[in-house]
């Protein structure tokens, strides 16, 4: 074989991992757990593995965005902790008082919502205007972020927190709400990335933020943009993880950002930016999921799973920069 059949032969592997590679792994995946589990693929377990799947799914298609920017978010778990934790506790109290359940629902959403714009607005203005790492940068809210939450509850978890954790376990018709709202997230992270001019513009920044200066983007706005947006994602994940808890639990949610994080990468975000979709990012959370529900059901104990996780997350940065980061300029 020539050397230009072995490059020819080299790129088409490449381009077919691309592709097709992580949906080749989720079909085999789901025919091996299919062979180890009776259950796995019951209309039951695919129902609890999709809300399983939720939170991280959510949070992943927020990351997706930042990592196609070049930058990232470690302070997920500890903002869902805390945003999850004020919504429940605001609508707890608000309920208590005798407001009635929509204003406090309204209202403990709203806060914390707030507070979740008011911290990663933070963030994006230190990480544009200084220039400081992203991952630095949220590394410090995660602490600062899981302290607020342990003093919001006083170190205690709410209990119980009422008809808020209808959002967590409702359905609407036999859909539960946490796929809905996964699925909307889903459609709206696709559409600004493929139909809006910001898609376009976060695409340009993480192939190359100097190119994109230089063709007149305003890439600190588009990145505190970026953000505010997922600081949205984030509130909406934490409320779905307190109520589906259906207690407030500040100590809870702990690496929900890795597992985010790892779904992108395994879906062909690129660690280095410029390159990212959310459907692959879909099907990277659904292999996260899928070996975690399948772990679960053959009873294997939590902390091989734990070591299961690490493992996968290794194998994702490996992947990532033997098909794309070794590319980049």
């Amino acid at each position: 074989m020539s050397k230009t059949d072995h490059e020819k032969k080299k790129f088409s592997l490449s381009e077919f991992y691309n592709k097709f590679g992580t949906l080749s792994i989720l079909v085999v995946l789901i025919a091996i757990c299919s062979f180890l589990s009776p259950v796995f693929l019951t209309q039951i377990n695919i129902i609890n593995l999709l809300v399983q799947t939720a939170v991280v799914t959510i949070i992943a298609c927020g990351i997706t965005m930042l990592v196609i920017t070049g930058n990232t978010d470690l302070s997920a778990g500890s903002m869902v902790a805390l945003v999850g934790c004020i919504a429940v506790g605001t609508f707890k109290k608000m309920t208590e008082a005798g407001t009635g359940a929509f204003a406090a629902g309204a209202a403990g959403i709203g806060f914390a919502l707030a507070v979740g714009l008011t911290l990663y607005g933070l963030c994006a203005v230190i990480i544009t205007r200084y220039r400081a790492p992203a991952f630095i940068v949220t590394l410090a809210v995660s602490t600062a972020a899981r302290g607020l939450a342990l003093m919001y509850t006083k170190a205690r978890v709410i209990v119980p927190i009422g008809s808020i954790a209808n959002i967590g376990f409702g359905k609407v018709g036999f859909i539960p709400i946490p796929v809905i709202a996964t699925v909307i997230i889903a459609i709206i992270t696709w559409a600004i990335l493929k139909h809006t001019r910001l898609g376009k513009y976060l695409y340009a920044i993480g192939g190359n933020r100097e190119a994109a200066i230089a063709a007149g983007i305003n890439t600190n706005a588009v990145i505190i943009q970026d953000y505010l947006i997922y600081s949205v994602f984030v509130t909406i994940a934490g409320v779905i993880f307190m109520t589906r808890l259906n207690s407030g639990q500040p100590s809870e949610a702990v690496g929900l950002e890795f597992k985010a994080i790892t779904a992108a990468i395994i879906g062909g975000t690129s660690l280095v930016g410029g390159i990212g979709t959310v459907t692959g990012t879909l099907i990277g959370s659904m292999i996260i999921g899928i070996i975690s529900n399948i772990l679960t059901l053959l009873h294997v104990q939590s902390y091989y799973q734990q070591i299961i996780t690490g493992v996968v997350i290794v194998l994702a940065v490996v992947i990532d920069i033997k098909t794309k980061g070794g590319n980049k300029k």
